[in-house]
Formats: C-alpha cells, structure tokens, sequence
C-alpha cells in the first residue's frame, strides 16, 4: 500500500473521508496530522482539547503528529511550518496527503500546491459530494459527533455542544450547508465504525470568542465554543 498521512481535525468530515480511504485499503495511513493552538493546546477554529485529540488518535490505531501554531500567525509562517513538516514526511516516503475537504476550490488548490512543491500529491475522497447525503450517511453508518464551535453569523450558540443527529439537520437554517462546509459550524467525532470505543466526555461551558480580520472590507467574526472535557470512564453523549 502507498504510504500517506491525514490531515485531521477531529471533525466528521475528517472522520467520514478517513472511513472511505481505510474501507478501499488502498494507503497506508501513517499519521493523522492536526494543527493545535500553540497557547491554548487545543485543535485550531474546532476549540477541543489536545487530550481528546490524542484519545482519539487513539482509538483509531493511528499515529498523531501534532503541528503547534501560535493563534495569531501569517501565511508566511504557515507555509514555513507546513513546508518543513512536508519535508520529513517525504523523507519517510510519504507521498500521499489525504483530505477531508468537499468543494471549497480555493482552499483544494492552495493545498495541493502547497504538497506538490514538496512532492506530495493530495487526494480529497469526499470532494463534490452532496453534502445533504453525506451527513445523513455519516449519521446511517454509525458515527457520532458534536458541535464544539459556530460561526454567530450563521448559528446561534445554541448550537453548539448540539448532537449531529436528523433532528439538527432539520433545524438548521436554509443558508447553512448541512456539512459546515463554509465554516459555519466545526464538531468532535466521539464513536463511528472506525474507533475502537466511543470516546467518554463531559459538556462543559460554553465561551464566546470574536476574531479580527485583517482585511478592513470584511468584519471581525464572533465564534461561540463549547467546551468538551475528557472523562475517564463512560460519561459521554449519547
């Protein structure tokens, strides 16, 4: 099998792409790739913790490499941090990055030019699919998830720490894409066919964040988060 690794955000997109590329046996998955909050230890826009990431990569059997980022940082550090971590991924001969996206064309492009200079091409297994069958198909298949942050210009916080069920489905908004494929939502995969065991919690508070934009034509974005803390043993949703 050819050697690849995941770009993984806890999230169920992440989980449902990673279900069809460990269902066509095709790559080796050496690591689940995530980038952490350098400050707050916690998974970049999702706001869950870096012990639930790791319990998760846990479950699954997979390896986590962690890809630290200050919260306020320029693409051109970005791209110096990403670079350097493409370059010892080659050098395991990993030549295949695998991703969660489904139709943002510009952020499909800069990736896989970013992996290209590296010599790594990118593959996006859930790419074009229609987003109002595939979350109710991640739902059939048996994973389970819930909302840790939205985006208050198209959710209010009472979304967030929501189950992904048919009954939030019905409640979102017409404007909202089903999967949060335009940011308008991110959530924690917490049990599906792919793990091991469900991975137990708490829900805690729930927090609101607003974020400058650089370009002054675009507003500053308000986020409410909800905070999942790790349990040991059997408390988590249902």
């Amino acid at each position: 099998m050819q050697k690849a690794f995941f770009n993984w955000s806890g999230g169920k997109d992440s989980a449902f792409a990673l279900y069809h590329v460990l269902n066509e046996g095709i790559f080796d998955i050496r690591y689940l790739l995530t980038t952490i909050n350098s400050e707050y230890k916690r998974i970049s826009m999702h706001g869950v913790r870096e012990e639930l990431l790791v319990k998760q990569a846990e479950s699954l059997g997979l390896e986590l490499l962690k890809l630290y980022m200050p919260e306020f940082t320029s693409m051109d550090e970005y791209n110096s941090v990403l670079t350097e971590s493409m370059k010892s991924l080659k050098a395991e001969g990993i030549e295949t990055a695998v991703f969660g996206d489904i139709f943002l064309q510009d952020l499909r492009d800069y990736r896989e030019n970013k992996l290209a200079e590296a010599g790594i091409k990118s593959i996006f297994p859930i790419w074009k699919k229609d987003t109002q069958k595939l979350v109710r198909d991640f739902i059939d298949t048996g994973f389970k998830t819930i909302i840790t942050s939205v985006d208050e210009r198209f959710l209010d916080k009472s979304f967030a720490g929501r189950i992904i069920d048919n009954t939030f489905l019905k409640d979102l908004p017409a404007n909202v894409d089903p999967c949060g494929e335009n940011g308008e939502f991110h959530s924690f995969v917490f049990d599906g066919p792919i793990f091991k065991k469900a991975i137990p919690f708490s829900i805690g508070e729930k927090t609101y964040r607003k974020y400058k934009q650089n370009n002054n034509k675009v507003p500053d974005t308000g986020f409410w988060y909800c905070d999942i803390i790790p349990e040991k043993t059997g408390n988590f949703v249902k």
